[in-house]
């Protein structure tokens, strides 16, 4: 895809860059492109390449081949950052250190090495504690781990951070997971105010929106377009439309040119029999016949070259046009059948005050901002229906949640032990094990082959199944615990997802929808994607607020 914008000022520079896995698998090929000193959003399908290509540019991945030129130090917000829950808010930001040494300063020790760690950093805590206030995070976040932290609320410290270091390049992987709608608004708007050179990878339209350039990985090129999502993709549909038409022009003159050799050939041989029978009759002398046929001869000879060069030029023409078409797999899931009576009661959701019964193949949503304990509910439901006993939380589980929350870990149960839960962490996958020994795990009984099948309908095919689970991009690690959860057997009566859109592009949250309302067991879902839940044909959406209560919404 030839591009329309040609960058006066390379932030980064990328000259045939080629990174392949341990396992052999090809990541990237011989990738060369620009992005210049604005911001610059990133797109392409899941697995083509795009966070393996910042972790590239971040300098955590060395290229198998080609270079990698960055005008300036560069900052990265990794898309599996949220896995780390036992860092501390400050290391998030970036200033642990000095944060450390500052403090150990005001209570009395006069090491050293603790002034060399502040340098000019005196007024750190002051600077930390402006950066989450700006981010919509209370200052006392900074003593916080991030396993204390939803999320969305690690996202944010995390952006802040970088913010709070001014670094002239700063790449972005999917910022927007986990946000609810107004810490999607506060990243916006810091997005606009953004100094230096920003790159950020994301499915969400809405940000992508705020760009000053789109780039897209396909097949190992990068092209760049100088303008947001929408103008991008107006361009890319109206490309692609031509493409169509120019192979559908080229198919027809092929078979065109295919019908006039076969003709050519059928009037070669009617003339060949014709003249064997007029030299079986001898109704011409041999030497002329002879003469004739040897003429016959070169003259079909240059008929055939003519036309069959006609038709390996109009072929050439329909390859050449078929490769401007994209031909893109799509997801495809089949889920089976948890064979669930409509009256079947599978769990009840309460806050104490009020309570809902999800029965059968219901769909819910459960809606809430960052930090309300939406996922701590999910989780509750999850271990009341691993033991199935009716025990309603006991007093070492509460502790550890926020009072508002205690309510709903009394009154919330599951009941059944047949639950497909996705975290919104995606960490109940083994990093170490392979894909398909991951997905082994959740339905033992089904033979290996019939595993790698159910797995290419995800998009996980050939030697990709193999590898480590811990080396996979985000939306690769995201469909692989996907489909330990919706291929698990027996299937599940109850599946729970939290935030189930997050590294996906667009086309397989298509998918998704379908399988969903076609799923004939009860689903749960955390969502800040109001586009995503609207098309689910949902039963029922709960609303959980700071206080601990539950409203029925719609």
């Amino acid at each position: 895809m030839s591009s329309p914008n040609i960058f006066t000022t390379a932030a980064v520079t990328l000259d045939r860059v080629s990174f392949a896995w341990p396992d052999g698998s090809i990541a990237l090929d011989a990738v060369s492109g620009s992005f210049g000193s604005g911001r610059t959003g990133l797109v392409g399908r899941n697995g083509a390449g795009k966070s393996t290509l910042l972790r590239l540019i971040a300098g955590e991945l060395t290229p198998a081949s080609g270079q990698i030129l960055r005008s300036d130090e560069v900052a990265h917000l990794p898309q599996r950052l949220t896995l780390e829950t036992d860092r501390r808010v400050a290391d998030l930001l970036g200033i642990a250190a000095p944060l450390d040494a500052v403090r150990a300063i005001t209570a009395g020790d006069v090491d050293r090495a603790h002034f060399d760690a502040v340098g000019d950093d005196w007024d750190i805590e002051a600077r930390a504690e402006a950066s989450l206030a700006e981010a919509g995070l209370d200052p006392s976040f900074l003593d916080r781990t991030v396993g204390e932290l939803s999320g969305g609320e690690a996202v944010l410290v995390a952006v802040a951070g970088i913010r709070l270091r001014r670094a002239a390049i700063t790449l972005l992987d999917e910022p927007t997971n986990n946000l609810d709608r107004e810490a999607r608004l506060r990243l916006a708007d810091m997005v606009r105010t953004w100094k230096g050179a920003l790159i950020v990878v994301s499915h969400d339209v809405s940000l992508l929106e705020l760009m000053d350039d789109t780039a897209e990985i396909y097949g190992s090129e990068l092209s760049v377009f100088g303008g947001p999502y929408s103008q991008w993709r107006a361009w890319l549909d109206a490309e692609q439309g031509a493409a169509r038409q120019a192979e559908r022009d080229a198919a027809q003159a092929y078979r065109k040119e295919k019908r006039q050799r076969i003709e050519a050939e059928a009037k070669l041989a009617t003339r060949a029999q014709m003249g064997r029978k007029a030299f079986d009759e001898k109704r011409v002398p041999k030497i002329i016949a002879n003469g004739r046929k040897m003429a016959a001869q070169v003259s079909a000879g240059r008929l055939r070259n003519e036309v069959r060069g006609k038709e390996d030029a109009a072929h050439q023409a329909l390859d050449a046009a078929g490769r401007r078409v994209r031909d893109d797999d799509t997801m495809r899931i089949d889920l089976p059948d948890p064979e669930l009576s409509a009256s079947r009661r599978i769990a009840t959701i309460g806050d104490g005050e009020r309570s809902w019964i999800v029965q059968g193949p219901e769909r819910v949503a459960l809606v809430g901002r960052n930090g309300v304990g939406k996922t701590t509910l999910l989780r509750r439901l999850v271990a009341s229906g691993a033991d199935n006993s009716g025990d309603r939380g006991g007093s070492d589980q509460e502790s550890a949640v926020p009072a508002q929350i205690r309510p709903i870990l009394r009154s919330s149960d599951a009941h059944t032990d047949r639950i497909g839960y996705l975290s919104q962490r995606v960490d109940g996958l083994d990093d170490r094990a392979s894909v398909v020994q991951n997905i082994a795990a959740a339905a033992p009984h089904v033979p290996d082959r019939e595993l790698r099948n159910r797995l290419a309908r995800f998009l996980i095919r050939g030697a990709t199944m193999d590898r480590a689970v811990g080396d996979l991009s985000g939306g690769e690690r995201f469909r692989v615990a996907l489909a330990k959860v919706l291929l698990a057997e027996p299937a599940p009566h109850l599946v729970m997802l939290d935030e189930p859109t997050n590294n996906l592009d667009l086309d397989t949250v298509d998918q998704l929808v379908e399988a969903l309302r076609a799923y004939r067991g009860a689903v749960l879902i955390v969502s800040h994607d109001d586009q995503f839940l609207e098309r689910l044909g949902l039963d029922l959406t709960l609303e959980l607020d700071a206080e601990g209560r539950l409203s029925e919404v719609g």
